[in-house]
């Protein structure tokens, strides 16, 4: 995949760039794979905004996404390679022999035309879903389930990818893409692999346009309010936090400050996420 650059004739496409979407050989999707996707502008049931900076996305469909690969031992042809709005990775549309058709994440290689499985007796190849006890000790790895047949929950977006290093017991243990090492049972499934659309980080939205689209509302400094709206607000003119640390608008600490209170799941973290991801 390349990225598309612009000319300059506005000052908003003067640092954009984009997809070439090469890759993509079909641009309807199935319609039997479609849901309709309802907004909440980060808003709950009362109406009170509960997450803040969302709503004014682009309308779309939300398209069925088969993380759980349960058609086990069932051949599939991949028919063709689609983009998909609401995630960063694209899709591979699947047309099994039964007639039934299914949409996976696509891998970085795959091609329209290619055959893959999911099972216990499948080949170490891009796109095949098999258990990672079945799964030579170096492999990259992505949609990683955390529970048997719950489906895939761990490395999902464009580019990512695990390495599985070593197998002792009833775990494996493998290396996520923010540095961390954790425990995860050898019976669950995982998809050989790295996620495709690789250069989507380096994308430059170049207006804000682009971002409304996505979904995303503007968000104020904290430091251009007034103290009654946010711990950093007041003072005459430009001022610094006034404070140890940078505070969230309810006081609690921020950027960077540890809000895991998960213990029960610490036992299968076997070393935490490196700094530089953080």
């Amino acid at each position: 995949m390349t990225i598309k650059k612009y000319k300059p004739t506005t000052p908003g496409q003067r640092g954009m760039t984009g997809h070439s979407f090469e890759e993509i050989t079909k641009t309807k999707p199935e319609r039997n794979l479609l849901i309709p996707l309802r907004k909440s502008g980060g808003r709950n049931a009362q109406g009170k905004v509960t997450v803040r900076h969302r709503g004014g996305a682009q309308r779309r469909f939300l398209r069925i996404v088969d993380f759980q690969r349960t058609k086990r031992e069932i051949p599939a042809k991949v028919a063709a390679i689609e983009y998909d709005p609401n995630r960063t990775a694209r899709l591979a549309l699947l047309h099994y022999i039964d007639g039934e058709k299914r949409y996976i994440l696509a891998p970085n290689g795959i091609k329209v035309g290619d055959t893959i499985i999911s099972g216990v007796h499948a080949e170490i190849r891009a796109g095949n879903n098999l258990p990672l006890s079945n799964i030579p000790v170096g492999t990259l790895v992505h949609n990683i389930e955390l529970k048997e047949g719950k489906g895939g929950q761990l490395v999902r977006s464009a580019g990512g990818s695990a390495q599985l290093l070593a197998k002792e017991g009833e775990y494996a243990q493998i290396r996520l893409p923010s540095g961390e090492v954790r425990l995860v049972r050898q019976a669950c499934y995982a998809t050989i692999g790295q996620v495709g659309n690789l250069d989507h980080s380096n994308i430059k939205l170049g207006k804000a346009g682009r971002k409304r689209l996505k979904g995303f509302r503007p968000t104020v400094r904290g430091t251009a309010m007034s103290p009654r709206d946010h711990p950093h607000g007041g003072g005459e003119g430009r001022q610094p936090t006034g404070m140890p640390g940078p505070k969230s608008p309810w006081g609690k600490p921020t950027r960077g400050y540890r809000t895991r209170r998960n213990k029960s799941t610490d036992k299968y973290i076997v070393r935490r996420r490196s700094k530089s991801n953080r």
